[in-house]
């Protein structure tokens, strides 16, 4: 189990971050639905601030996702919430997670399972996750640099697997690493912008009981049995036929492509005429476009500085 490294520390708010911790899983997780005690004290205990650089801490324990290093996002409290509840999990289980990321999600699991095996396609976040991991005391989490499409299978069967990411179908190696009575939860969709949460239960050797959860938007998951990559492969999965576009349709794009500003990075857009617009206004709402789009969460944080720099907004 590992040991909060940040007690005591104050965030910009002026509270702690476990302060701020407690608020959140009371505020954005308790209170819309998860009810399981096992997940709740989990997330209570994980400091999420921790698995974030240090300019984003201080957005730690807001409801959102928020961008990691090679262009991913650490998912929002809510959503892990939501998903470690949907393994059904009682504790003591050997879990299979798909999709380590920041190593976030692997930390809460392994509060409430065993054994924690979570796999990372990408090498550099593999690397980080596993030491941040080690650092913070998650002795039961391993984390390998591989295809999480295939699963883990030297370490299968398991109880439990999740995905932080979402495919045109259930990998079938996934399926095959399942215990007989083993949930797997993962978003599944045809199109890589939208996919339905759901959980595959393993009735016997050769049958599988499926039920949609909730709809869900995460990033592709890529790999054998997922997505294909976007360069030097020409394999693909789940293509549709493009739909005709209406004249109302192309009528909206138009006016959008009008509206919109257009500038060469992030930190060269120019936020004034932005602030101009704002005026007095004390109320400020920020749209939440996407999960797992790291651009957005970048440019939402320059201008919610500017709003709170320059308008004394909070």
């Amino acid at each position: 189990m590992g040991v909060p490294a940040s007690k005591g520390v104050l965030s910009s708010h002026g509270t702690s971050f476990p302060s701020r911790r407690q608020e959140m899983v009371e505020r954005d997780v308790a209170a819309r639905g998860v009810r399981d005690e096992l997940i709740l004290d989990a997330m209570r205990k994980v400091p999420r601030e921790l698995f974030l650089s240090e300019k984003l801490r201080e957005f730690a324990y807001e409801d959102t996702p928020l961008p990691i290093a090679g262009e991913q996002a650490i998912s929002q409290p809510y959503i892990v919430a939501f998903m470690a509840e949907a393994l059904m999990l009682k504790g003591g289980e050997k879990v299979l997670e798909v999709g380590a990321g920041s190593g976030y999600a692997a930390a809460v699991l392994s509060e409430i399972a065993a054994n924690v095996y979570t796999v990372e396609r990408l090498g550099p976040l593999a690397e980080k996750a596993a030491a941040l991991l080690s650092e913070l005391g998650y002795d039961n989490v391993h984390v390998l640099h591989g295809d999480g499409t295939r699963g883990w299978p030297e370490h299968s069967p398991y109880d439990a697997i999740v995905v932080a990411a979402g495919g045109p179908q259930v990998p079938e190696s996934l399926k095959e690493q399942l215990k007989i009575g083993g949930r797997l939860v993962i978003p599944v969709g045809a199109d890589q912008r939208s996919q339905e949460l759901v959980r595959v239960t393993r009735v016997s050797a050769n049958e599988y009981r499926s039920e949609d959860i909730a709809d869900v938007r995460f990033v592709p998951l890529i790999g054998e049995e997922g997505w294909a990559t976007l360069t030097g492969d020409s394999r693909t999965h789940a293509r549709r036929e493009p739909r005709r576009v209406s004249s109302d349709e192309e009528a909206l794009v138009r006016t959008l492509a009008d509206a919109a500003e257009s500038f060469s990075s992030i930190e060269a857009a120019d936020l004034n005429p932005l602030m101009q617009r704002i005026g007095s206004a004390r109320v400020v709402l920020l749209g939440e476009a996407t999960h797992g789009t790291s651009e957005f969460y970048q440019m939402r944080e320059r201008i919610t500085r500017e709003l709170i720099v320059k308008k004394g907004l909070l």
